[in-house]
């Protein structure tokens, strides 16, 4: 059978981002985290074909409407979530910048600074609970606004467009860091390319 998610490609090796997150982190959160997402997503929506043909995008946006049974529906917002959430964040991170200098300059008028910015944003993913994720999203209104989700829970579920998002499940940096996500967070910035 032919299933409508894969796996996304990462753009780089997964030594790549070195000494900032490290290749053995990258391996297992790319390779086994991820695709188990990928995976548990298409055994979800197996049964429901009119789910194939629809973006991970708008199953989300969707999800609460969807005609599904409710165990089924909790299995795709989780691993649709952590596909959505995960393909994002391997497309905002690599080696060398590619600043978007458009964004740059929102993101600066909305907060004042990048680094104000950079500030809210990381007091926000190490104030978490838990796992979960840090957003820099467009609300509906299309402004900027920063805030956590738990779990894998995506903000396309609220209607909003992520655009940052930084992952601060402990799979992403126990590893090197341990319980230090301060300092993972810190490293973060030089990996995110857009900023």
């Amino acid at each position: 059978m032919n299933y409508p998610f894969t796996l996304p490609e990462l753009g780089f090796g997964h030594d790549a981002l070195e000494p900032h997150i490290d290749s053995r982190t990258m391996e297992v959160h790319h390779g086994k985290h991820h695709q188990g997402y990928v995976d548990k997503l298409n055994a979800a929506i197996e049964k429901y074909p009119n789910l194939h043909e629809m973006s991970l995008e708008d199953i989300l946006k969707g999800i609460a409407s969807l005609e599904v049974d409710d165990a089924d529906r909790i299995a795709i917002q989780n691993n649709g979530g952590g596909h959505a959430n995960h393909s994002l964040f391997w497309e905002i991170m690599g080696p060398e910048k590619q600043i978007d200098d458009i964004l740059s300059k929102e993101i600066a008028e909305t907060f004042e600074s990048i680094k104000n910015f950079q500030e809210v944003f990381a007091d926000t993913a190490i104030k978490q609970f838990g796992s979960g994720w840090a957003w820099l999203v467009r609300d509906e209104e299309g402004k900027l606004d920063v805030y956590s989700t738990a779990n894998q829970d995506s903000p396309y579920i609220q209607g909003h467009t992520p655009i940052i998002g930084l992952d601060v499940w402990e799979h992403a940096y126990y590893l090197k860091y341990q319980n230090k996500r301060p300092d993972y967070i810190e490293s973060w910035w030089n990996v995110l390319k857009v900023l």
